[in-house]
Order: structure tokens, then sequence, then C-alpha cells
């Protein structure tokens, strides 16, 4: 059997804003048709990685390649071939669905007819009506509504490395195990998928491998399992918590729910 081949390479890379160092030094690789989890507390530097990884910043040093592209010398190709699912869910809110999804495609160079029959393949999966996409701008949406729309947009032009950022946020139950489902399906067609996300147990499940960083800084790297049984955690979630800090808030929590007692 041939090496995998990795699809995301990460050397050294580094973020510095000013005097605050978001990313320092991470270093890793993703093959195709993998889950990865990639998981750290608030201000770990998890975003901003996800942000070079895509090309929508420079990193201060270090290097990397996706799929097949140096980020620095050819940040176009590299974002030919990502779909970005970003914490923020951002889109142009005097737009329709349709006039969003439409504007996307023909960013990627999407033929008209083909990214209307792609949009609702989609929408249909994800429940929504055609009219809903035609009827109704952005602005008016629910937040799972725009949710599923910017999942839709990321998926689109069917690029072979997707990031997602807190892609849950928002979703209803049965769109959440629907969404969960489908990036296995991604996975076993071969795509790289990197799964952000605060909600460790349903990494957990979904997830070949998980990525841990803090302050910036490479914690663990391997299978959930595997991470669990090596520091007789029982969970990722109790595992993460120990080495983030998480157990020193829960005491923390503790005390604090004392003085509604006394």
């Amino acid at each position: 059997m041939a090496p995998a081949v990795d699809v995301i390479s990460v050397q050294q890379l580094s973020k510095r804003y000013g005097e605050q160092l978001a990313v320092d030094q991470l270093s890793f690789a993703v093959p195709a048709g993998q889950i990865v989890g990639f998981l750290g507390p608030n201000g770990a530097g998890k975003s901003t990685t996800l942000k070079m990884l895509t090309g929508m910043i420079a990193p201060t040093s270090g290097s990397a390649t996706v799929a097949g592209f140096d980020l620095v010398t050819h940040p176009i190709e590299v974002k030919r071939r990502v779909g970005f699912v970003p914490e923020s869910g951002a889109v142009f809110e005097s737009l329709t669905g349709l006039e969003y999804l439409e504007m996307i495609a023909a960013l990627y160079g999407i033929p008209h007819g083909g990214a209307v029959e792609r949009i609702k393949q989609f929408i249909a999966f994800f429940d929504l009506s055609f009219e809903t996409l035609t009827d109704k701008l952005l602005g008016a949406y629910s937040k799972g509504m725009r949710r599923k729309v910017v999942i839709t947009a990321a998926l689109l032009h069917n690029p072979p490395v997707v990031f997602f950022d807190e892609p849950l946020d928002g979703l209803d139950a049965n769109a959440a195990v629907g969404f969960k489902a489908l990036i296995q399906t991604l996975a076993r067609e071969g795509k790289t998928i990197v799964y952000s996300s605060h909600i460790l147990d349903v990494v957990e499940r979904v997830c070949d491998r998980v990525i841990i960083i803090d302050q910036g800084k490479l914690l663990l790297d391997g299978a959930p399992e595997a991470l669990v049984a090596a520091h007789g955690s029982g969970t990722l979630e109790r595992l993460f918590t120990e080495l983030t800090g998480g157990a020193e808030l829960e005491r923390r929590a503790e005390d604090f729910a004392k003085t509604f007692r006394s």
C-alpha cells in the first residue's frame, strides 16, 4: 500500500500581532480522507491558524502547504482548493440566499446551470425550500438557516480540503446529525476535513484524530481514544479540561456556587 499523501503540511507556523504571539511554531500534517478535530480553549490560536491555512491572513514565519500549494507563494491556488465555514458565519445580508450562492459559484467559475443544480441538492439535504432562498434576504434568515447557506457555499465548488470553525453553531438537532453524517461521507470520498469545535463529545465520535493547542502551541496530537486511554482521562472532554486549565475553572465555579448557599 502506498503511503498516505499529506494534503496539509504545516511547519513551524507562527503568527504575531504586535507583541502578542497568537500561533507559536505550530507543526503538523494531515493526509487525505482524515477528519481532524482542531481543539483549544478560547484564545488558543485556532481561528488564527485556520485563517492562515485558508489564505485569509499571512503567517509571520514558518511555512505551510495545502493541496500541494504554498500559502505564501500561491495563495490563490490554495483558495481555489479549500472550503471554509468561519465561526462568524458572515454573509452579504442584502442578498437573497440564492443570489449569495450564485455569486460564490461564479467566483469559483462554476457554470450557472450546474451551480443551480448543486444548490438544489444542498438545500434538499438541509431541508430548505428553494422559495426560502429566493424570497428572503439573508439578513432575515435565522442563525441556523444562515449556517446552512454558509456550509453550502463552502462545499459548492467541491474542494478537496474543508475547514470548519464551530459548524454546528445554530443548527437544530436533526440538521446537526445530518451534518455529522455529511462530513464522514466527505472523508470517505477522500476529502480532508479540519473540524474546530468546543462540542467535544461530537469531536470524539466523528474525528479520526485530534490536535489540541493552547497559547498557540501544540499540546497533543493523536487518535481520541488512544489519547484518552494514555492519560486515563475517561473522556476527551476530561482530557481537554486537564490539559488546558479547565479543572481550575471547575473549582472556581464550585466555590462561586457556594456563595448562593451561604
